[in-house]
């Protein structure tokens, strides 16, 4: 077994690096249709929630709350999905979606079917900026 943390890389491929908390590497998916954070604990060889250590699965669902308040600070959406689905990818990784009655899929769950278009470059710099000045204060 490898005891080095490595990003799978469907996630690095989908995401944008925001920043790292105490346990997770915060990755922002690049579909601007939804603000949608990944929180992936930086821990070898994991696959699911239980997985973690009892002191780790505190961590993390400290951590799920943080990023469910930045989102909630910065989008004021009219609710957060929080998952951790691993159909396809089963490196252990949950998302945090603010969800708005109006947005494209509300309000079934969000999917990503076919290739959504990315963040244009400046649109993603601002994204990215605004998320980690949230996580910073």
């Amino acid at each position: 077994m490898n005891d080095t943390f490595e990003l799978d890389p469907r996630i690095a491929a989908d995401t944008v690096a925001v920043t790292d908390l105490d346990l997770s590497a915060v990755r922002l998916m690049n579909d601007p249709a939804y603000p949608w954070l990944l929180l992936v604990p930086r821990r070898p060889g994991l696959r699911n929630f239980h997985d973690l250590t009892a002191a780790d699965q505190a961590q993390a669902t400290a951590e799920i709350v943080r990023a469910s308040r930045v989102l909630e600070d910065i989008f004021a959406p009219d609710k957060i999905n929080v998952a951790a689905l691993g159909i396809i990818v089963a490196q252990l990784h949950i998302h945090v979606v603010a969800r708005f009655t109006g947005d494209a899929t509300w309000p079934a769950p969000v999917t990503r079917l076919g290739d959504p278009p990315p963040y244009d470059e400046a649109a993603l710099a601002e994204r990215i900026a605004a998320l980690r000045a949230a996580f910073d204060a």
